[in-house]
């Protein structure tokens, strides 16, 4: 019953996100889905859970997968197709506060462990496992202060559900729960009419063994506990341990801190984890790649093409003519078409929908569409995105099939649609097919498999059909020379022009030019932090056209000169081996940044950034593979040939 409302939920979810971008424009002023909620004195704060996250097990659970303290009745909360696929499940928990009220120890229910569930609780201790909660939207934090005053606080999401280690000097080790917890709710004050809005909600977690005197009812005072008292914890030094047959009672406290920090501002603290500093550097690292680059490019263009085309247009003699060298001996050959045409034309259409889904997704993040606070907004955009640009992905491949002499477009348009989804779709399954064997919230459910499914089949492959259709009659693009009917032989190259060589030299630029960035990307993924530097990522994402562009030009040239004419294939693999140090990179950085233990929670990593890497391939083997291809259009288109 609760995956049919989830998938119900994730449907709707797909059209109000196209709502929500076409109103917009009347709201805009403040994120789609999110304005600010003005609260008085009294009113009531209902605080949400959401998953329990690790960055050991990277596996999510629902908060109520271990025995936590319940509401009456658990309600679901409506979540969009990104929050599905990301494992969060928002439900109402029985912390509730009233604005502008503290309340000191009160106590949310007693709970007495048997085996079954003391287990469940050693569990996600063992693995560190944190709580997330949400007031406002607002993702509580746990704020570390640093030794150095000058340095801001340090926020990490959630609590951990408790910690173990020795206590009183016994060699044993015992598990512990944080089962006190004392809130604090920052607010902002509207002076003239006293509403106030919520700007920061932060905990500290203690755990704490509470006696009583007498039986337990419901008005049992807590003798560990003085409500008013200004410190929470007067009377225990002893902490709660998790065992069989021990009892624990869950208590709180919220305090309410008034702020100088405006409800848009309110953001702002979260976002300080990663450094701007770095971030530059990043830039300047590409740059000084995509500077060298473009001398070259520029040395290539301006000087040695510029001579070689003016030699070979003032050759006047049939002798002279006969006597061609380098790039303009091949073109009889240079616009022969490639082995594997097909699957090239496949590939490049799926790269043009992935340029246009990263571009536009790109552009919604920097006016502010995908912040944070529109949780799951970000992933939600992608997949809708990258289902829209099915049109242009048709569109592209049925254009190069059909300059290849192609005629059968249909055939084209259905691999274009079918062959990287299809790929992405049964590491996915199989991704999640391990999941929901460990029980995790992660795991897709069935409805929202489905919403994906008619996404994919009921407007994906349609539109791509669509563009091949309009892309097909458009007429063909005529080559700037003939092509002779029997090929020529390829002389023996040079080692340095070796293929395999080649294109994994051509790879290492691209990725020079992004791998800074990417540490960053990988961190916000697997240890769970918030990526919100979109303007710099959106420098590095040109920065990377450029340099795959750059790249593939030179190296291309450089082919044509030792008359080697087969540039198609080469040109798209230059660009696209950058994907090989991309998860030769997440390899090391799972071994050096990340705690990962299971074997299963190992395979979702490895499998992830597989299909990440595989996306990262089609993606800047495109850019290669037009960057090429304009530029020998460019320089045959040039010159005189008989």
């Amino acid at each position: 019953m609760k995956s049919r409302t989830r998938s119900t939920s994730a449907t709707t979810a797909i059209v109000t996100f196209v709502v929500l971008l076409l109103i917009h424009g009347s709201h805009s002023f403040y994120l789609p889905g999110v304005a600010p909620q003005d609260f008085v004195k009294g009113d009531e704060l209902y605080v949400k859970v959401n998953k329990l996250t690790s960055t050991k097990t990277q596996l999510p659970y629902s908060y109520y997968s271990i025995p936590y303290c319940r509401p009456k009745k658990i309600v679901d909360s409506a979540e969009n197709l990104g929050e599905v696929l990301r494992g969060d499940r928002i439900e109402n928990s029985p912390y509730v506060f009233k604005m502008r009220e503290p309340q000191m120890c009160n106590v949310i229910c007693r709970l007495i462990l048997d085996a079954k569930t003391a287990k469940a609780f050693k569990e996600k201790i063992d693995d560190e496992y944190r709580v997330n909660m949400i007031l406002d939207n607002l993702p509580l934090v746990f704020p570390i202060r640093r030794l150095d005053q000058e340095s801001p606080t340090v926020y990490q999401l959630g609590f951990h559900v408790g910690l173990k280690g020795q206590y009183t000097g016994t060699k044993d080790e015992k598990y512990f729960i944080h089962n006190h917890l004392a809130f604090t709710v920052k607010y902002h004050r509207d002076i003239q009419t006293d509403y106030a809005r919520i700007v920061g909600f932060e905990v500290k977690p203690f755990s704490v063994k509470h006696e009583y005197e007498g039986n337990w009812n419901e008005k049992t005072r807590l003798t560990t506990c003085d409500p008013h008292s200004k410190h929470t914890v007067v009377n225990s030094n002893t902490p709660q341990e998790v065992a069989e047959n021990k009892e624990i009672i869950f208590t709180y406290d919220v305090e309410f801190q008034e702020s100088d920090v405006k409800w848009a501002s309110r953001w702002d603290a979260y976002l300080l984890m990663s450094d701007d500093q770095i971030h530059w550097f990043s830039i300047v690292n590409s740059l000084m790649i995509v500077l060298f680059l473009s001398g070259m490019v520029a040395m290539i263009m301006l000087r040695t093409l510029y001579r070689d085309i003016s030699k070979y247009n003032e050759l006047e003699t049939q002798e002279e003519a006969q006597e061609e060298t380098g790039w303009k001996l091949v073109h009889g050959d240079v616009f022969r078409p490639p082995t594997n045409s097909d699957l090239l034309c496949v590939y490049v259409g799926t790269g043009v929908q992935f340029f246009g889904m990263m571009l536009v997704t790109m552009i919604f993040a920097l006016l502010g569409f995908l912040s944070p606070s529109n949780r799951g907004g970000l992933m939600t955009a992608m997949l809708l995105l990258w289902v829209f640009m099915g049109l242009f992905a048709g569109y592209a491949s049925t254009r190069l099939y059909k300059l290849f002499k192609g005629t059968e477009w249909k055939r084209i348009a259905f691999r274009t649609a079918i062959t990287f989804p299809g790929i992405v779709s049964a590491i996915f399954f199989v991704l999640n097919a391990l999941i929901w064997g460990q029980k995790s919230s992660g795991a897709v459910p069935f409805g929202t498999m489905f919403a994906l499914i008619v996404l994919w089949f009921g407007i994906s492959v349609p539109l791509v059909y669509v563009g091949s259709f309009v892309g097909f009659k458009k007429p063909a693009i005529e080559d700037p020379v003939k092509t002779n009917k029997i090929p020529r032989q390829i002389p023996e190259q040079a080692w340095y022009m070796n293929p395999i060589f080649s294109i994994l030299i051509g790879g290492i630029l691209p990725f020079g030019a992004v791998f800074i960035e990417l540490f960053f990307i990988l961190t916000s993924i697997w240890l769970n932090q918030f990526y919100y530097i979109f303007g710099f990522l959106f420098l590095v994402f040109v920065i990377l056209i450029v340099t795959c562009a750059e790249i593939t030009i030179v190296l291309c040239y450089f082919q044509l000169c030792s008359e080697d004419y087969q540039w198609w294939w080469r040109s798209y693999l230059t660009s696209g081996s950058s994907a090989l140090y991309l998860f030769l990179y997440a390899t090391f950085y799972f071994f050096t940044k990340l705690e990962i233990t299971k074997l299963v929670s190992g395979i979702l990593y490895f499998g992830y950034m597989l299909i990440a890497s595989y996306a990262f391939f089609v993606l800047t083997g495109t850019i290669g593979f037009y960057a090429c291809f304009w530029f020998t259009r460019l320089i045959y288109s040039s010159v005189k040939i008989d």
